[in-house]
């Protein structure tokens, strides 16, 4: 049997300094700690120019054309260090889901509404960014792949389980999952401090990121992203850390 229910999302918890994350079952009754840490701006233009840079590249590959404002991706949080949620441990890591049998697990958990809404707009073979959450340095540490789409969630009829929902009927569930599958890590850790930079250069500049949910709907421990958010984020991996 996989690990038990590691990802929630009720009201998603932020990370440590805002836990959050597979956290599905965390968005809607517990606050949501994460974006606010103390990430200081870097220095000046650093963000606006590396967002020119992966612009100039990708209209030349694009023949300039915008691209299309629909989500394709996702970002999915999930909590890497030990916390119990009564009685039971939620941890699950990166490192968990590779020791899983093929590398596979269900994402299961979640039990916020909208988050719930993401999962079921999930697409077989679309890729999401692991994101290691309510830890010391959250951040970007890997890839995964939807490898089955929505089905209900289990552990919404389990009494045992922190995320048991007395009210779903099997009849009519309200708590779906997808199954995830390992990909493979980036090729650095990409913190949080960093996407937020890059967010905060954005907002004001008009880059890809300016709308990033996991800056304006934080709470969330199941996030859509734009192609565009998905891309640019995954060039940062090729950068050296500021």
């Amino acid at each position: 049997m996989p690990w038990p229910s590691r990802k929630r999302d009720k009201g998603a918890v932020a990370d440590k300094k805002e836990p959050d994350a597979k956290i599905a079952k965390t968005e809607e009754e517990t606050p949501d700690k994460e974006e606010e840490e103390k990430s200081t701006k870097p220095p000046a233009g650093s963000s606006k120019s590396g967002w020119k840079n992966w612009k100039k590249t990708k209209d030349s590959d694009s023949g300039g054309e915008e691209s299309k404002i629909t989500y394709c991706h996702w970002l999915l949080k999930s909590e890497p260090e030990s916390r119990l949620e009564k009685g039971v441990d939620v941890k699950f890591s990166i490192d968990d889901l590779k020791a899983q049998p093929n590398q596979t697990t269900f994402w299961d958990g979640v039990r916020n509404y909208q988050a719930r809404n993401f999962l079921r707009a999930m697409k077989l073979g679309q890729q999401a960014f692991f994101y290691h959450s309510n830890c010391k340095e959250p951040g970007i540490v890997g890839i995964v792949k939807i490898v089955k789409e929505a089905y209900p969630d289990h552990t919404q009829f389990d009494q045992k389980d922190p995320h048991y929902d007395s009210s779903s009927r099997k009849e009519n569930p309200k708590w779906s999952m997808v199954d995830v599958q390992f990909v493979r890590m980036t090729k650095r850790f990409i913190p949080l401090s960093e996407i937020k930079a890059h967010h905060l250069a954005h907002k004001a500049d008009g880059g890809p990121l300016k709308n990033m949910m996991l800056f304006t709907r934080q709470r969330l421990s199941i996030q859509p992203l734009t192609q565009e958010e998905f891309e640019f984020v995954l060039s940062l991996e090729e950068e050296k850390p500021h």
